[in-house]
């Protein structure tokens, strides 16, 4: 008889997880994360992306402030800290009521998607613990964690996601080049791997370590874009 398979216990390495990974960074993963700009539509209205190049300046940015603390919180989901504690931890280092609400409407997203692909108890508890919804961050390395990935690969997963839909975004608003766009993505690579790195050692360093890079401008004009009567993204 073919013995039955048997799942990996959460955070462990388990056969395909690599192969696990790019299904959860694909931007069809159905999230919900293609519905908002991280804060490029606002700053494409006020003239600050204009092009390719200016996309390549907010990009970075972003990476080294909202990605970095993103990719902290994940990594230390994933590694197996106290969820319920990271939640409370990304909420101190989101000042913005607006961005805080979306970050739990994505978690809460995130959450119905990792519990159809990848169940597990933890993400269960989570879910029940946080009915509308954990940050998603903590989300993402819970998810991550359950299909058997590390905290460096959540930590990756969330750093890119960071600049990925902002860059997608762009192509939208400005009908950007996206060749032009997805270079800027590519030449990003070595800071992505730099900001994944760090997030993945404060995360082995526990909760009061990680960090909590601000973004004033990303904050204030998220609250302004909240409230636009028209809008083509969510956030």
């Amino acid at each position: 008889m073919t013995p039955a398979p048997t799942t990996p216990a959460p955070g462990t390495p388990a056969p395909g997880a690599r192969a696990a990974l790019l299904v959860l960074a694909d931007g069809r993963f159905p999230a919900g994360g293609h519905a908002h700009s991280g804060g490029a539509e606002a700053a494409v209205k006020a003239g600050r992306i204009r092009d390719h190049r200016d996309l390549a300046v907010f990009c970075q940015g972003r990476l080294h402030t909202a990605g970095l603390t993103a990719a902290a919180l994940a990594a230390a989901a994933a590694l197996g800290l106290d969820p319920l504690a990271l939640d409370e931890a990304a909420d101190a280092r989101t000042p913005s009521p607006a961005l805080r609400a979306t970050a739990r409407k994505l978690g809460r997203q995130m959450m119905r998607a990792a519990r159809a692909t990848w169940p597990c108890a933890e993400l269960d508890a989570l879910a029940a613990a946080r009915p509308r919804g954990a940050h998603q961050p903590v989300v993402l390395g819970l998810a991550a964690r359950s299909a058997g990935l590390g905290p460096a690969d959540a930590a990756h997963c969330a750093a890119y996601e960071s600049v990925s839909g902002a860059a997608t975004a762009v192509v939208r608003l400005l009908s950007l080049d996206p060749f032009e766009a997805t270079g800027v993505l590519a030449r990003l690579a070595p800071e992505l791997d730099r900001v994944a790195e760090r997030a993945v050692q404060a995360a082995h360093e526990g909760i009061d370590a990680l960090p909590a890079a601000s973004a004033p401008l990303l904050d204030i004009t998220a609250q302004a874009h909240a409230a636009w009567s028209v809008r083509l993204f969510a956030s």
